[in-house]
């Protein structure tokens, strides 16, 4: 009988080893595809993919001449960090909570902008939910206030200044005057620079080192975009992210703040990102916001299965995902700037990687 157990055990093992000997090969084979399309020029302008599932890297391939050290452009996908360094100024008890008002660390500027009762009502709230009333619109493009800020000297006090349209609180409407004005409030609340406050409770803690700020002639960080790092260290963020915020058994943002900031329930108007990528895998869901953290459900048409995906997104296809579910962090860098095909990363995702 137990010569019997011990041949049966030798099967079994295998068996399984067999199966997980084929399981590999295939995904192996469906990357391998992945890298030849890219390289054939098939999904053009990819500068690096790269996957990690729980704390092992599993695939990290540069394209068109990039590299692991190349620096690269985050765009608007740097809001998403912005949040976390917001996040981290609540844990640490700098700022008291989402709730305060923004021109309460700007004393500098209440009694001519608190003439405006809906500034006066703005809050840290309003500013990362994209919905803090200015008149400015850039996620359409219908009224982009970003490049007129960008020609100034001090581009938190343009963004504090810009003129009001709706009640804070009331209407999603996208800016980058919105993270901007974070920026200052870090500064202001901290006593620190907040290249100085990032460094020291963000960056050092997960070892990213190599990095360049863009900064404003009055010498506020740009917390909005033009944030220039690794694509590896994206990969840490969105594994960050993923763990809740703990990294290496080390608590950096508190739970309750991942949690907070990444639920998204603010439907953007008709926008999804598997839509616009017009691949034909999947079934097109709404997209959501929460603060700077997109979320969206891929539905894929073979098998009606779902995929939830939380994501930091920067024109021209710098991507930041986060599938939960699969314990999945997976990060593109393009150079498809203002391109509908930057969003071929969601085919890419659903034709090669989730499966």
């Amino acid at each position: 009988m137990k010569k019997l157990n011990t041949v049966l055990l030798l099967i079994l093992s295998v068996s399984i080893g067999t199966q997980c000997q084929v399981r590999q090969a295939k995904q192996s084979t469906r990357l391998d595809e992945m890298t030849n399309q890219i390289e054939n020029k098939t999904w053009p302008g990819v500068h690096s993919v790269l996957i990690a599932r729980g704390d092992s890297l599993l695939y990290e391939h540069y394209f068109n001449g990039y590299n692991r050290d190349s620096l690269h452009d985050t765009r608007s996908a740097f809001k998403s960090i912005t949040s976390l360094l917001a996040g981290i100024a609540i844990d640490k008890g700098f700022i008291k909570d989402v709730h305060q008002p923004v021109l309460s660390f700007f004393p500098e500027y209440a009694q001519t902008l608190g003439k405006d009762a809906r500034k006066k009502a703005m809050t840290i709230k309003d500013l990362l939910e994209m919905k803090a009333g200015f008149d400015c619109e850039e996620f359409d493009g219908t009224k982009d206030c970003e490049n007129e800020m960008a020609t100034t000297k001090d581009w938190v006090k343009f963004s504090l200044e810009l003129p009001m349209k709706d009640q804070p609180g009331t209407v999603w409407a996208y800016s980058s005057s919105a993270p901007m004005i974070i920026s200052g409030i870090i500064s202001k609340a901290t006593g620190m620079s907040t290249m100085d406050f990032a460094k020291k409770y963000l960056f050092d803690p997960l070892g990213i080192t190599h990095y360049r700020w863009t900064i404003d002639p009055a010498g506020h960080a740009m917390t909005a975009g033009s944030f220039y790092i690794r694509p590896l260290d994206m990969l840490k963020i969105g594994q960050l992210v993923n763990n809740k915020g703990v990294w290496k058994g080390n608590r950096i943002i508190s739970s309750k703040w991942i949690q907070e900031s990444t639920q998204a329930t603010i439907p953007i108007p008709d926008f999804s990102y598997v839509g616009i990528s017009k691949t034909t895998l999947a079934i097109p869901q709404p997209t959501f916001y929460g603060y700077y953290w997109y979320r969206e459900n891929i539905r894929i048409k073979s098998n009606n299965k779902q995929e939830e995906v939380i994501l930091a997104s920067g024109n021209g296809g710098q991507y930041i995902m986060i599938i939960e579910d699969l314990d999945l962090v997976v990060v593109f860098t393009q150079g498809n700037y203002g391109a509908r095909v930057a969003k071929q990363a969601f085919e890419l995702l659903i034709k090669y990687i989730l499966p």
